[in-house]
């Protein structure tokens, strides 16, 4: 199949692979020429002879009566061709350029996820050209919506940001004139039909003739099914997009949002019943947070710079920090977060998948197997989480500047005695012969007193320092740290130590910075924009695999069992805070001082 690609954007190379129920390809035979679609007036003012081919092929020859339009010469030739190459020449088409359709449904189109990211992140493709030639969009919810109000919702949260281009206004109407809605019931395989013919539709017209291309083969149409839906309806999604909307000739690929279960029966559950309906190859699980480019980066800043891949082992490494923290509480949203958590929430899949991209040992290639093979090496070798490893929180109220800040359980979808954790840390270990002994420590937390994501890589002091009289008896001023900012104002940065310029010897300790806003020009895009981008390229790399997430959960569970089965009161720490205290005795157990707690701008 031809590839098409763009200045701006990776190439795309589309290959026929399964439908979504696991069908083969299939291919029109000539035979079903006559169904092509013609309008009714295309036809008028017209005597028809018939011929019976003899491999049944019902070929017309149309001879005008009157004077026609060139418009209405083309539709009436389009009836008397005998193959799909004529047809192709007839109707302007290069036969080597790729006809592939993609149609991207958006299943849960009135929720927020989808308002605020999903369509945004489609826009932002459409801008830069990176989306196929022939696409359309269609949002799928149970809301009643007209296309116009789809429309009309989705435009406002559009925005020109990338480059401020002149011609934004125009690439946004051109946008939403590919944008549709359906309005069905997601376990109802009679309104996900009659989305299947919307779509065939579209993937067939051809605008400038009014006539559908389908017949001779006609487009091959591929599908991607993004369920911004919860997780309680997933399988019944699934189940009818699979039966009655699943793409005859080209592939057919869902992504699923997490979370991805509540444990690892559930997990089991919910992969096992994904499976009857999907093979593994067309499941994208998605975690956004592999989509940030301080985190695809990683494996580019350690493979690619020989000053830190013989670094990245005990030998020079004391500690990793993970750290993620929020400055705002549930406010409102609270119901969802009770039944989950920090852990489930974040802890389990973004913090542990960017463990698994730090700690993993060096692929044999850049292929999505090879990598996801060495992301899941590192999550079978971590040692069993404890619960004395483990510290929990809770956000409480907190005035400051005359502003009351509300508790986790003033929340009115929260229960008033809920014991769900706002703020968890962990210590986690790796036994393997390249991180044996050195402590991974999460921090994850709402309600905090800045919000931010950031990878900690603090070095083991110098042996022997000649310049420790300098330093005094607080050795950690004088460690080397390699900081990462996934978010936000990327930036990495290398604290070092440094002679203060004069006669005398001073030391401080001083920051070599890459400044991402400052060293480059270009904006950097949204994690949705790059992930669904891979996801139409079939690119797997950055989505997570089924036996991953079975080792993620195995790590998590017991734990997370017993923390519920105990009922254990997370400590609280005032809205606005750094979190509880148990998170630096925690820290302090492993001779470890939580970055973040001194940052120098």
């Amino acid at each position: 199949m031809a590839a098409f690609s763009s200045t701006h954007c990776r190439s795309y190379s589309y290959s026929h692979s399964s439908s979504i129920n696991g069908g083969k390809n299939q291919r029109f035979s000539f035979s079903s020429f006559s169904r092509l679609s013609v309008p009714a007036k295309a036809i008028r003012n017209s005597h028809q002879t018939v011929v019976l081919m003899q491999d049944g092929v019902v070929a017309t020859k149309v001879t005008p009566v009157e004077k026609e339009t060139p418009k209405e010469k083309l539709k009436d030739e389009l009836l008397s061709v005998t193959s799909t190459k004529e047809w192709d020449e007839k109707a302007g088409f290069d036969s080597n350029e790729n006809e592939s359709t993609v149609s991207i449904t958006v299943v849960g189109a009135s929720g927020d996820l989808a308002k605020k990211k999903i369509f945004p992140a489609l826009f932002a493709l459409y801008y830069e050209d990176c989306l196929p030639k022939h696409f359309t969009i269609y949002g799928y919810a149970r809301s009643k919506m007209t296309d116009a109000e789809l429309r009309n919702m989705v435009s406002k949260t559009l925005t020109c940001r990338i480059d401020k281009r002149e011609n934004c206004s125009e690439k946004m109407d051109q946008f939403l004139k590919r944008c549709f809605y359906h309005s069905g019931q997601y376990d109802s395989e009679e309104n996900f039909a009659q989305l299947d013919k919307k779509l065939k539709k579209h993937e067939n017209f051809l605008p400038f003739l009014g006539v559908a291309r389908v017949g001779l083969g006609g487009r091959v149409s591929n599908r991607l099914f993004y369920l911004s839906i919860p997780p309680n309806i997933f399988i019944e999604a699934v189940k009818c997009a699979s039966s009655s909307a699943s793409s005859g000739n080209g592939w057919t690929r869902v992504i699923v949002e997490k979370p991805f279960g509540r444990d690892s029966e559930s997990s089991a559950v919910l992969t096992k019943s994904l499976k009857q309906y999907l093979t593994e190859d067309q499941i994208f699980r998605i975690d956004h947070y592999l989509g940030k480019e301080l985190v695809e980066n990683l494996s580019v800043l350690r493979f690619a710079n020989l000053i830190f891949e013989p670094l990245w082992s005990r030998r020079y490494i004391r500690n990793v920090q993970i750290i993620f923290s929020e400055d705002f509480g549930t406010e409102g949203r609270g119901g969802y977060f009770d039944n989950y958590g920090i852990i489930r929430d974040i802890m389990q899949n973004h913090l542990l998948q960017i463990l698994a991209l730090f700690a993993m040992e060096t692929p044999v290639s850049l292929d999505a197997e090879d990598i996801r093979n060495e992301k899941v090496k590192v999550l079978r070798s971590m040692r069993p989480l404890r619960l004395e490893d483990v510290v929990i929180g809770q956000y409480k109220s907190h005035s400051k500047g005359g502003v009351t800040y509300p508790s986790y359980t003033d929340d009115k979808t929260v229960p008033k005695d809920s014991l769900t954790p706002t703020f968890a840390a962990a210590a986690l270990f790796i036994d393997n012969a390249r991180w044996d002994g050195v402590p991974f420590l999460m921090k994850a937390g709402k309600a905090l007193h800045n919000k931010g994501a950031e990878i900690r890589v603090q070095f083991r002091h110098v042996p022997g320092n000649l310049y420790n009289r300098n330093f005094g008896t607080d050795l950690d001023r004088a460690t080397n740290e390699l900081v990462i900012r996934v978010q936000p104002d990327e930036a990495i940065f290398l604290k070092i130590n440094n002679k203060v310029p004069g006669l005398g010897m001073r030391l401080d300790r001083s920051n070599l910075n890459l400044h991402y806003a400052a060293r480059y020009s270009k904006e950097i895009p949204d994690a949705y924009e790059r992930l669904l981008l891979d996801a139409i390229e079939g690119e797997r790399r950055l989505f997570i695999r089924s036996d991953e997430l079975d080792a993620a959960w195995a790590l998590f569970t017991p734990v997370l069992k017993e923390l519920e089965e105990k009922k254990i009161i997370p400590e609280s720490y005032p809205y606005g805070s750094r979190g509880p205290v148990g998170a630096h005795y925690l820290a302090a157990r492993y001779n470890v001082r939580w970055g973040d707690l001194d940052i120098e701008q």
